[in-house]
């Protein structure tokens, strides 16, 4: 599974923006269809997405469109408008239950077999940011094969709660962390709310290792200035790089190799969940080393 450490939301009719992809480091670009777009330009929008997607301007970013959920009678325009070679998945907006996971991805394969593209091509991220969609959070990742992430959305969130959106994000917890774990029991990528303050920096560091320490692999970003950040800090840092190397080391020589089920590291237990998680450490770094060396 690619990495995702930084998905930059870009609106799709503003030529200037679209023009600046090539020169935005992120892991996926997602041209949107949804709030960003008054409904008086959704059609247009629509066109100068498909001609960027079929121009192929992304460089090394896989390319998304957020679409408008199915409630507005939207959907079905905007796929038709979009799904072409050339885009790698579609962010479902408010998406609230399992069957508008499932209607997307019926709807994305008649839309592949018909323009030739292999099925199972395009790939789903679901937007959780509705008090039903983050209670239905299990049963939505799990809802198609398609599904490579979900994105807890604090702002809509907050709006359906009726309370307000707050920098200590206490009102944001228990949803936070539902949508994580969810993501974690689907075998999905769990991607972190966008981060409004886009100045404030240190800021955007601090909720990123609170967002991570439940369980968040990436960001949705809403400021380029925050793609170099959200880089750095979704990945391993080379500390734990040492350490997991140190670990795998001690544990295949001395422990897999003598049929020991734990050894020691530095005065601590390494066992197979240690192993695991340092293999997993460094199964990210080479792919982010791998990314950064075919740029």
């Amino acid at each position: 599974m690619a990495v995702m450490r930084s998905i930059m939301y870009i609106p799709g009719n503003n030529p200037k923006f679209i023009s600046k992809i090539p020169t935005i480091p992120a892991d996926i670009i997602t041209f949107d269809l949804e709030d960003a777009i008054p409904p008086s330009e959704k059609v247009a929008t629509r066109e100068m997405i498909k001609e960027s997607l079929q121009a192929g301007h992304a460089g090394g970013a896989q390319v998304f469109v957020r679409i408008n959920n199915w409630e507005t009678l939207l959907t079905d325009d905007d796929l038709e408008a979009i799904v072409w070679p050339g885009l790698d998945g579609v962010t479902l907006a408010k998406t609230g239950c399992a069957d508008d996971v499932q209607r997307l991805d019926w709807k994305l394969e008649e839309l592949e077999r018909r323009r030739g593209i292999p099925v199972g091509t395009v790939k789903i991220s679901m937007l959780l940011e509705t008090a039903k969609g983050v209670i239905n959070a299990a049963e939505c990742c799990l809802a198609s094969k398609r599904n490579v992430n979900a994105i807890f959305g604090a702002v809509d969130y907050c709006r359906d709660m009726h309370v307000k959106l707050t920098s200590a994000a206490v009102e944001q917890q228990y949803a936070r962390a539902h949508v994580a774990v969810a993501c974690r029991m689907a075998g999905i990528v769990a991607i972190d709310a966008p981060f409004v303050d886009y100045k404030d920096i240190p800021g955007f560091e601090k909720n990123v290792a609170e967002g991570r320490q439940m369980g968040y692999e990436g960001r949705m970003i809403i400021h380029p200035g925050q793609v170099e950040p959200s880089n750095k800090l979704y990945a391993p840092d080379p500390a734990d790089v040492e350490w997991a190397q140190a670990v795998v080391k001690v544990f295949e020589e001395e422990g897999l190799a003598k049929g020991k089920a734990s050894v020691s590291l530095n005065g601590k237990m390494v066992d197979t969940p240690v192993y695991l998680n340092a293999k997993d450490i460094l199964a990210t770094h080479l792919e982010i080393e791998a990314k950064n060396n075919s740029k």
